[in-house]
Parts: structure tokens; C-alpha cells; sequence
């Protein structure tokens, strides 16, 4: 199935490209042959920062965007670890996990939650203390739906410099682009934990007139300023030929509004820009990168990319702070052993069955094609981008065996302590939705 999401164009003029992909945090399509209740956290939207303590109490309606915003407006050292993506909401994102620019630094956006408020399945508000720590270690990407209704949470403020770099180099095939992001595989992971490179791929037209091409975009950001950048950088990943042109010193609220693609000079309001109409239809998949893809492995997806057309992918990279924290310190299991995670995000706008059963199709057949290059036994995938091929409960059940097939995937071995701690806090399954985590 496909779900409609908003696509925002504001008056500054800058197209925020990274909400479509954001979106699919929460955005998911749910079916039930029964009656059924979807709770509105829109004006939840509340942050009480407290930079004395250096925290923060965010309710779940807020969206990433205007957590930075507040932050930025209350200090020029401090920030928080979540996502690229202003418009994605603050409860989804934190119950999945949340991860972000600066996770090789400080880790997901749950390992810098102190506290959560939630309503269990009796109607009490419980917090870090009278839910218990069974409890609260689940809905730290566990997924909070499984387990109550969570209204807000209490976060440990980050510090950062008040200078940091960012920049974008791109690359074609024709620029060499297979044989930089080649090397980027080993190079990205294993670089100092103040330095992020994210990688966007998607289909271009070729200078050669008539024909397609890939593009790779290189994006990054650097706690610190470009001269010591530069020469780090050219040290260790002279194939990516990155120049002080494509740098830009600026403050961390600022850069949130870079990553977010707008471009330089746009106001940070921007990042309380929620999104609008018109409307897109996507698919997305997520998968695991241990071992580096060869060359001709990537030759073989530029294929398939193009033949696609509407598809983009993103890879993030690992080690640093993630490679640190064990698989069980929270639910989210995607720890050290990972060089990338990656996402493939089909998008297109016209409507009907017939065409959404096409690009589901293809979406189904580039991740099929990916199998010989991701992890294996499970082929694990990211719960914050819910996808429902990897298995379901239908007709309003959760059946065990059925949940453990993307439970496995999601979670790993975590799985099983989910699992027990749904049986404690809600045995009868009041709280469910079509990839919930099951009572026994």
C-alpha cells in the first residue's frame, strides 16, 4: 500500500526535499475489519528547556524542527542528537530510536532521553520511576505504540561548538562517482566521530543528451571549523577532492536548517515550517551494510536506479559513539558490525491501484536485488521506516510467530524482551497496530 505525505514549499523559497523522506517515520498505512482509534497529538507541542541542569522536556506533537529552533533560541553551545528532517514528529522519531547527524558522536536520539511520561493501559501517567526501568528501556525504540500513549519526553541537551562546517560535493558516473563512494565505504565509518558524511543517490539527466545518469551527493558536517577539516579530510579521503569552496562555517541551529537541503542564508525559522499540500505517494525499505559493496556490485543498482527512475537512496554511516553502545543498552539493536544503514525511498504522483502496484513492484524488486550485499539471518531494517513487506498482522490479531518475522528484523534479539515487557504492561493487546509488538 502507499500513504499520502505533504510536500512543503515555503516562503523563503526552500523546497524542504528531506521532509518527503522524513515523513515516512510515522506515516504508515493501517487496515482493520474493526472499529479503531488513532489519537491526534497535533498541539502537544510544548519544549521547557532548562540549561541549568542542560535538559529538556519535549511533548510528542512537537516536531524535530521546532525542538532545534527552541534550542537554538535559548543557547549558541548546546544541541540535540536527531534527525535531518524538521517536520518529522518528536514521538514517532524518539520511540523508534532516532538517529541523526550527530550520531557518531553522541549516539541515537535514545541514548540521550533521561525520562518519558506515558499513559498505560490503565489511564495512569507514569514516568521513569513508576513505569519502571523494564518499561522505559522498551519505548526507547521499541515503539511506544505497543505500550501506552507517551505525552512527552526529558532529554539530555548536547554540547557543540559555536562554529561548525558543513558541506555538499557531487559526483556523477561520469565524475567518478562509483570510485568515491567505493572508498567512502571504508573511510566513512572509521573517521574521527566529529566528522558525519551522509550519502544521497539518486537518477539525473547525463550531460549526453537523450540519456540518464547517477549522482552522489556527499554531505557533511564537522564539529569543529574547516582548517582543521581540509587536511583531515584530504588525508584520509583524498577521492572525494574536497575544497574550502565547498565548505561553510556556521552555527549548529544553522546547520540543522542545511541538512534539511535548504540553502544557505535561509532563515531558521524555516524549521517550524510544517508540512502542505500538494501530495506524493511513496514506498520506502531500509537495509544493513556490513561488508563493502564491490564495484560492480554498484554498477549493477546504477542499472536498476535508472531503469527506476523515481527512486532515491541514502546511506548513513556508522562506527564512532554507535559502534560503543551494546545491541541491548536499548531496543534499537543496529550497533557495531555496521559500516551503513540504507534507505530506498520510491516516490511518484499519479494516483490508481494500477500505478501504486507498479512502484511497489519496483521498490520490491531493487530490495530483492540488494540481498547478495546487506546483512543476513535476519536481514535487519530500521523500525523508524515502517515497512510492511517484512511481515503484518492482519484482521486486527498479533500473532506471535508472525510478529517475530519483523520483530527479528527490527529488533534482533531484543525482540524477546519486548515481548515479555508487553506481556507485563498490557496482556490483553489494547495497544496494537499492524507491526506492534505481541503479549505471549
Amino acid at each position: 500500500m502507499s500513504k499520502q505525505l505533504s510536500f512543503a514549499q515555503n516562503d523563503t523559497g526552500c523546497k524542504l526535499e528531506s521532509e518527503v523522506v522524513a515523513m515516512i517515520m510515522r506515516a504508515y498505512p493501517y487496515i482493520s475489519d474493526l472499529p479503531f482509534v488513532v489519537l491526534d497529538m497535533f498541539n502537544l507541542q510544548s519544549v521547557d528547556m532548562n540549561l541549568e541542569d542542560e535538559s529538556a522536556w519535549v511533548q510528542a506533537g512537537a516536531t524535530i524542527g521546532e525542538l532545534y529552533y527552541e534550542i537554538g533560541q535559548k543557547s549558541k553551545v548546546h544541541g540535540f542528537a536527531a534527525g535531518s528532517c524538521p517536520s518529522v514528529g518528536i514521538g514517532g522519531h524518539f520511540s523508534g530510536g532516532g538517529y541523526g547527524p550527530l550520531m557518531r558522536k553522541y549516539g541515537l536520539t535514545v541514548d540521550n532521553v533521561e525520562d518519558a511520561k506515558l499513559v498505560n493501559v490503565n489511564g495512569r501517567i507514569l514516568d521513569r520511576n513508576t513505569m519502571g526501568e523494564d518499561l522505559f528501556w522498551a519505548i526507547r525504540g521499541g515503539g511506544g505504540a505497543s505500550f501506552g500513549v507517551i505525552l512527552s519526553w526529558k532529554i539530555k541537551l548536547i554540547r557543540v561548538p559555536p562554529k561548525v562546517t558543513m558541506f555538499n560535493v557531487r559526483r556523477t558516473l561520469e565524475e567518478g562517482a562509483t570510485d568515491v563512494l567505493h572508498q567512502w565505504q571504508f573511510v566513512a565509518p572509521k573517521l574521527p566521530e566529529d566528522i558525519f558524511i551522509r550519502v544521497g543517490i539518486q537518477v539525473k539527466n547525463s550531460s549526453q543528451e537523450g540519456k540518464r545518469t547517477v549522482q552522489v551527493l556527499f554531505t557533511g558536517q564537522f564539529l569543529g571549523q574547516s582548517d582543521k577539516l581540509l587536511p583531515m579530510i584530504n588525508e584520509r579521503f583524498p577521492e572525494l577532492g574536497l575544497q574550502q569552496k565547498d565548505c561553510f562555517e556556521m552555527s549548529w541551529i544553522e546547520s540543522t536548517v542545511f541538512m534539511a537541503a535548504c540553502p544557505i542564508g535561509t532563515p531558521i525559522d524555516v524549521l517550524l515550517s510544517r508540512p502542505k499540500a500538494p501530495a506524493i505517494f511513496f514506498k520506502s525499505k531500509s537495509d544493513y551494510v556490513k561488508e563493502p559493496i564491490p564495484k560492480h556490485g554498484f554498477k549493477s543498482i546504477w542499472k536498476k536506479l535508472i531503469k527506476i527512475e523515481k527512486v532515491w537512496m541514502q546511506l548513513n554511516p556508522y562506527g564512532g559513539r554507535m559502534s560503543e553502545i551494546s545491541e541491548s543498552a536499548t531496543p534499537f539493536p543496529h550497533r557495531a558490525g555496521n559500516l551503513y544503514s540504507v534507505q530506498y525511498f520510491i516516490s511518484w504522483m499519479e494516483e490508481g491501484i494500477k500505478t501504486t502496484n507498479h512502484y511497489i513492484k519496483l521498490s520490491r524488486k531493487l530490495y530483492k536485488s540488494m540481498a547478495p550485499f546487506v546483512s543476513k539471518n535476519p536481514r535487519e531494517a530500521l523500525q523508524n521506516y515502517r515497512d510492511l513487506d517484512i511481515g503484518t498482522n492482519l484482521r486486527n490479531h498479533t500473532n506471535f510467530h508472525k510478529a517475530r518475522l519483523y520483530g527479528r528484523k527490527y529488533f534482533k534479539y531484543n525482540f524477546d524482551r519486548l515481548v515479555q515487557v508487553k506481556t507485563m504492561v498490557d496482556p490483553q493487546d489494547f495497544f496494537k497496530h499492524e507491526q506492534s509488538i505481541p503479549p505471549l
